[in-house]
């Protein structure tokens, strides 16, 4: 335990871009095709440094098969941290999920020269304590850390909804599940909050069939794949809004709340529309009423491709989605990436300055 508080947590946003830079990066390496172990590599960013830029050690781990995802850690600046009264605590641990095995590892990094596995967290305690399956994304929360899972039960994950469950930040013990009253949310993917406005927003992707083996483009072209955002009352952990942006909307997916937390409005990236291949962002707010609204705000078109080199479901359309991923809101913009399954090649920027308006940028 620390004996004073961590100074790597920051009071703002704009006190941590003042501090030092870090001095190493954590990056995923993964194997293509699962015939060799996963690991985390530790990349040295001190200029000046005869190593810098280059991988310094790496922590490989002892199973197969993991597929490793969007790991994080164990506290931060914006929760489990000394002004939310977790005085003691270190930002120390990465907490590592692999999609495919469900397995856990947590990393302790106070040395990252010398990272190694503190704690394994096997597939069987997951599913015994939370019922879920696929652990995607990790952020810490409000008591604890929480942890984002694209599965439910049963060998296939589709033995009841997916959601997210809460660990222990000092212990790394499964809690249990977060929801209270899920409401109509039976698909699950990404999810932030306001933590001065107690909501939470979650996204929706598929079930592991529709992804663990690539896109089911079946199960896209007729629809089946996720197209609503949840707005949760995040203390009381129930379901309070589920809003549809209309089926042909297929997989909302990354949650951005803007940065300032006095404001109640964010973004969320969809892969496709299944009417035009386009992919699209909307823009969510809460009205003067309390109710959450949206609209589409931004598109971005297909890519142009001839119907011979197309599977038969993309013929008539003679283009392949943009299958845009990414978007994060800074002070002035939002990035978007599209081509995460390297389609485009593209990076778009927009102004967001007015939410409901974007701007492109470039």
């Amino acid at each position: 335990m620390n004996l004073r508080p961590d100074p790597t947590f920051h009071a703002s946003p704009k006190l941590a871009m003042q501090a030092p830079v870090e001095n190493y990066a954590f990056t995923v390496m993964l194997s293509p095709d699962g015939s060799q172990s996963d690991g985390i590599a530790v990349i040295d960013l001190k200029e000046g440094s005869p190593t810098y830029g280059q991988i310094v050690h790496q922590v490989i781990v002892p199973n197969k098969g993991d597929e490793f995802h969007h790991f994080g850690w164990n506290a931060c600046s914006s929760s489990l941290s000394p002004l939310s009264g977790h005085a003691f605590l270190e930002r120390r641990y990465l907490i590592v999920p692999g999609i495919r095995s469900s397995r856990i590892y947590v990393i302790d990094v106070k040395d990252p020269l010398k990272a190694h596995i503190h704690k394994t967290i096997e597939p069987e305690e997951l599913f015994s304590k939370t019922g879920y399956s696929r652990p995607h994304t990790i952020h810490c929360g409000p008591e604890g850390i929480y942890v984002s899972c694209l599965g439910g039960g049963g060998e296939d994950g589709t033995d009841g909804p997916p959601g997210i469950f809460i660990m222990d930040c000092e212990t790394f013990e499964i809690i249990g599940q977060y929801e209270m009253d899920r409401g109509k949310q039976d698909k699950h993917y990404d999810f932030w909050w306001n933590l001065p406005q107690d909501y939470m927003v979650s996204s929706e992707w598929g079930l592991p069939p529709q992804f663990e083996n690539g896109i089911v483009p079946e199960d896209l072209l007729s629809n089946k794949y996720g197209h609503s955002i949840h707005f949760w009352d995040l203390r009381a952990r129930k379901n309070i809004q589920t809003m549809d942006f209309g089926e042909n909307y297929q997989m909302a997916l990354e949650i951005r709340p803007a940065h300032d937390p006095t404001k109640s409005y964010g973004f969320c990236g969809v892969v496709v529309d299944t009417s035009n291949l386009q992919g699209a962002i909307f823009t969510w707010w809460r009205d003067d009423d309390g109710v959450w609204q949206s609209k589409k705000t931004i598109t971005i078109d297909p890519v142009p491709a001839d119907a011979d080199d197309l599977p038969d479901l993309l013929k008539g359309f003679g283009a392949v989605p943009a299958f845009g991923h990414r978007h994060r809101p800074q002070p002035w913009m939002t990035s978007i990436s599209t081509s995460r399954a390297g389609v485009s090649g593209e990076m778009h920027q927009y102004d967001v300055i007015r939410p409901d308006e974007p701007c492109f940028g470039g």
